[in-house]
């Protein structure tokens, strides 16, 4: 099977790594941080294990043979025999500009490179790269062991090749992509964002409480999570950071960010990650009883 490489070894690289391993590709896990590089296989054994119980097709994964599959590259040259590239690390311009000078001397003309990112266009990172033609947004949808959908972005200069062996690399991973053109937040965040932004606001205002909105959300328009769920479980300091992104490139009030998610963020209540978000979480990501609000 064809190798994928992936850059990012958080939350998102990791689950891109077992969807990958899972569906026969051997993958190469890199980040540029030693001590996330320390601790990726393990945190994502632990993984696995939740995505095993939690879902019947992920229940059929032998552990062993998803993990055998994958390795932690300790530096970015080892990406250079990847047939894919799948990039996933914080949604900063300047973080992700760095990252893909430096690839300019790693990748081979063949290899495609997709870019996992929440806002950030797709045009503008593939500027960097001497190939634009081979870089595509591959926006999974988290947790991506669990979600079928995939939005797939074309930039300015991808060739049609590219858009194909993207849709082929999706299905191949069980995935069913939808080709859209790219824009700041391509369709999927600059829709989620604008419902987290204003759920947030609605918190602010006294409006309602966190479980209130979720549960509209839920049981008013059939979507699995709230707003607010989805932004714990993403980040709150990701969705901050995405917003502005949003307000810079399409400069449009509409997404000013709430001030309360500032303020969580500065605070350090981050979601899931950091155990305290709009909820409190136990260690295993679990809602702890009795969350009540935020002020």
């Amino acid at each position: 099977m064809a190798t994928v490489g992936i850059i990012g070894a958080g939350l998102m690289g990791k689950d891109v790594a077992i969807t990958c391993a899972a569906h026969g590709y051997d993958v190469v896990l890199c980040d540029s941080d030693l001590s996330v590089q320390r601790s990726a296989l393990g945190e994502t054994r632990q993984l696995l294990r939740k995505y095993r119980m939690m879902s019947p097709v992920a229940a059929g994964w032998g552990t062993d043979e998803v993990l055998g599959r994958i390795r932690v590259g300790e530096g970015y040259a080892e990406l250079a025999g990847a047939d894919w590239i799948v990039e996933n690390i914080v949604e900063d311009y300047a973080a992700k500009e760095e990252l893909y000078l430096g690839l300019r001397e790693v990748c081979p003309d063949g290899v495609k490179i997709a870019v996992n990112t929440s806002c950030i266009p797709i045009t503008k990172i593939a500027a960097l790269l001497p190939r634009p033609d081979t870089v595509i947004g591959m926006h999974f949808m988290n947790p991506v062991p669990l979600i079928e959908g995939v939005e797939v972005i074309r930039g300015f200069h991808t060739s049609e090749e590219t858009v194909r062996d993207a849709e082929a690399f999706a299905t191949s991973l069980g995935k069913r992509p939808v080709v859209v053109n790219d824009m700041p937040g391509f369709v999927s965040n600059r829709l989620s964002h604008l419902f987290m932004n204003e759920a947030a606001f609605l918190v602010q205002d006294g409006v309602a409480e966190p479980e209130q909105i979720d549960a509209l959300f839920r049981m008013g328009y059939g979507h699995k999570m709230g707003p607010l769920e989805t932004a714990d479980l993403i980040g709150l300091d990701t969705v901050v950071n995405s917003l502005a992104i949003l307000y810079d490139e399409l400069q449009d009030a509409k997404f000013r960010c709430c001030p309360l998610l500032r303020k969580m963020v500065a605070a350090g209540r981050l979601g899931r990650k950091s155990g305290h978000g709009f909820y409190p979480y136990l260690q295993d990501g679990a809602v702890r009883a009795n969350a009540g609000s935020v002020s």
